[in-house]
C-alpha cells in the first residue's frame, strides 16, 4: 500500500455524506490523508447530514459564511487553504472532493508544483476539472447508499412498479441493469467504442516489440489519455476484467508473487 502523505479537502457543498466510507476507502489506495478538512457554511440546515459522521472520521470542518446571497465563499476559502498547505511541502498528493469546475485551476496549479491531484465528482463534473486532475474518480462507482447508481436502480424498479400486469414478461429495467453490471455493463449499459478504442490505442502504445504490453503499464497510459477512465465505470472490479471482457485482448499472467498480467491485441 501506497505511504504518500495526502491532503483530503472536501466541498461541502458539493458532496454527500453518503459517499464518506467508500471515498476514505478509496483514498486509502493512494496513501494516508493527514489532513482531512471540509468546507462550508455549517449555520445552513442543508448540511445537517455531514455532522454526524465528522467525529466519526475525524474530518475538521472548516466554517466559511456567504458573504452574498447566491455567491459561494466556500470555494475562496478551500483554494486558500490549498495553497497553504502546498507550499509546506508536506504532501505528495491531494483530494479535492467536489464537481464544481472552479478548482479547475487549482488543481493545474498543484500539478505545476509536481503533485499528484486526486479528484472526486458526480457525473455532472465538468471536463475541465476532470482533465486537471492526474486521476478523477466518480463517487457513484464507490459504493455507499446514496450513489448514483442506487439511486438510478430505485428510480428504474419504481418506474417498473407501475407498469401495468401484461408487461411483467419482460424483466423490470432495474434487474436488466443489474445483470449488466454483473456481466460488465457500463453506466450506459456497455462497454462503448470510445472505450474499447482507448483501450487499444493505450496497448498499442505500452507494447514491445512483441506486441505483449504491461497491463500496468497500460492502466498509466489510460490514465493519461482520460482521467476519469476507470473500470469500475463500465461495471468491472479490475481493469483485467475488463481486459478479457473487451473482447480485443489475449490475457496471460505471469509468475506468481505477484502474478504480472500482460495483454496483447488479438489478430484480426
Amino acid at each position: 500500500m501506497s505511504t504518500d502523505t495526502l491532503a483530503l479537502l472536501i466541498d461541502g457543498d458539493n458532496a454527500s455524506p453518503k459517499i464518506i466510507t467508500g471515498l476514505l476507502a478509496e483514498i486509502a489506495n493512494y496513501g494516508t490523508a493527514s489532513v482531512k478538512r471540509i468546507y462550508g457554511d455549517w449555520t445552513q440546515p442543508s448540511l445537517n447530514g455531514w455532522k454526524e459522521c465528522l467525529l466519526e472520521h475525524s474530518i475538521q470542518p472548516v466554517q466559511q459564511f456567504a458573504y452574498t446571497t447566491g455567491k459561494n465563499a466556500t470555494d475562496g476559502a478551500m483554494i486558500i487553504d490549498a495553497m497553504d498547505l502546498l507550499y509546506t511541502g508536506r504532501f505528495s498528493g491531494f483530494c479535492i472532493v467536489s464537481s464544481d469546475s472552479d478548482f479547475a485551476r487549482l488543481a493545474a496549479r498543484i500539478r505545476e508544483q509536481g503533485v499528484t491531484v486526486y479528484g472526486f465528482g458526480e457525473r455532472k463534473t465538468p471536463r475541465p476539472f476532470i482533465t486537471a486532475c492526474d486521476k478523477f474518480v466518480y463517487v457513484d462507482v464507490l459504493g455507499g447508499a446514496g450513489s448514483e447508481a442506487a439511486h438510478v436502480a430505485n428510480v428504474e424498479k419504481a418506474k417498473s412498479d407501475k407498469k401495468p400486469a401484461k408487461a411483467e414478461a419482460a424483466p423490470p429495467k432495474a434487474e436488466q441493469g443489474k445483470h449488466k453490471a454483473e456481466h460488465g455493463g457500463a453506466a450506459s449499459g456497455k462497454l462503448d467504442q470510445v472505450a474499447i478504442g482507448m483501450l487499444r490505442k493505450a496497448v498499442e502504445a505500452s507494447s514491445d516489440e512483441d506486441g505483449r504490453a504491461s497491463l500496468a503499464r497500460v492502466g498509466g497510459h489510460l490514465a493519461k489519455q482520460s482521467p476519469d477512465f476507470d473500470a469500475r465505470n463500465y461495471g468491472y472490479a479490475r481493469l483485467s476484467d475488463l481486459a478479457e471482457a473487451s473482447g480485443i485482448l489475449d490475457v496471460e499472467r505471469v509468475g506468481d508473487q505477484p502474478k504480472v498480467v500482460m495483454v496483447r491485441l488479438k489478430k484480426p
